[in-house]
């Protein structure tokens, strides 16, 4: 097979069973249902259970992935997760999730791009993939964001979700697959946007009124964000990079069929919509049924949409994606 790019043969998402919807957090922090839809468009997100790790999640969104695509964990040559939510330092996450789905001929290792993650490890994937293209590859987006919130933390504790999207990758020599891509990262701005510490399988508490009244995290270990700040950036950065990727390729926004974006809240989504001068009915959101869960967020709305039935063959897809770093990218996709 000649060198070609990485193509998606199967996708693959987890989502924890619980569900914190805004009424629930109406008895756990000062907030309101009507104040997080207005600015953020989440009206629910789920939450891990008890000692339900980022792995654990990794490792279902993977067999659902490997199941559509036919492949099995044997037959993997490599798996690559992008978290910042690991349960462990050492071993990585994805080495975890080679031993849970048992993919003994791959190796593995972790991405740490924040809510980048999962569109950097497919850039890693496809720079493979034009090497080796006869390689099989699990690439995942998993994060635990529940146990690293401040539940006392109004602008941020009704953000964030936990789950786990996956895609097994291959090359192709057609028209399908990754098209062009462009990455960025900033580190000068990363006090806008952090998370420090990390403490030793931290978990979240079940009862999450107790959390936030105790308000006992170890220092450093929940997210410190300056709104405001990262929402200018979000939609400026996100937007100059699609603008510039589009002219780079001499493709058109009409020539978009759907648009996959980092869920990180509906308003940026749509400033970001109306900067290009786009549609908004061809940006596919889950903000409101899941919250921002990180580099999770693309690969669990990459499955939901493939299995609904939104992606079809030939179409092409605009991934955009932003967070802390901080870093960015985005991607045009065959499907």
């Amino acid at each position: 097979m000649t060198a070609g790019r990485g193509t998606i043969i199967g996708t693959g998402s987890y989502l924890p069973e619980r569900i914190l919807t805004n009424r629930d957090l109406e008895q756990v922090v000062n907030t309101s249902d009507e104040w997080i839809k207005t600015r953020t468009g989440i009206r629910s997100r789920r939450i891990a259970g008890a000692g339900e790790v980022t792995s654990q999640m990794a490792s279902r969104a993977a067999v659902e992935a490997l199941a559509m695509a036919g492949v099995t964990a044997a037959q993997l040559d490599m798996i690559i997760v992008g978290t910042i939510t690991a349960e462990m330092v050492m071993p990585s996450c994805a080495c975890l999730v080679q031993k849970e789905i048992g993919a003994e001929n791959a190796f593995a290792f972790d991405v740490s791009a924040a809510c980048s993650g999962f569109v950097y490890a497919l850039e890693i994937a496809d720079r493979y993939l034009k090497n080796a293209p006869e390689m099989k590859i699990l690439v995942i987006g998993a994060e635990t964001l529940s146990a690293r919130v401040d539940w006392q933390d109004r602008n941020t504790c009704v953000l964030f979700g936990d789950g786990a999207g996956a895609c097994v990758l291959t090359g192709s020599t057609t028209e399908e697959g990754l098209l062009a891509s462009q990455l960025y990262s900033d580190g000068r701005l990363w006090q806008l946007l952090s998370l420090d510490a990390r403490p030793r399988r931290y978990c979240p508490a079940v009862d999450y009124g107790v959390a936030a009244a105790q308000n006992n995290m170890p220092e450093g270990a929940a997210f410190s964000m300056a709104g405001k700040d990262v929402f200018k950036h979000a939609v400026r950065e996100m937007g100059d990079a699609v603008v510039n990727l589009l002219d780079r390729e001499g493709v058109s926004l009409d020539d978009i069929d759907l648009v996959v974006p980092h869920q990180a809240n509906i308003r940026i989504l749509k400033s970001l919509a109306e900067r290009l001068d786009l549609s908004f009915k061809k940006v596919y959101t889950t903000i409101q049924k899941y919250g921002n869960s990180s580099a999770a967020s693309l690969p669990v709305a990459l499955d939901e949409a493939n299995r609904e039935g939104r992606l079809q063959k030939g179409d092409l897809l605009l991934f955009s994606v932003f967070g802390g770093g901080f870093t960015w990218g985005v991607m045009l996709w065959r499907w």
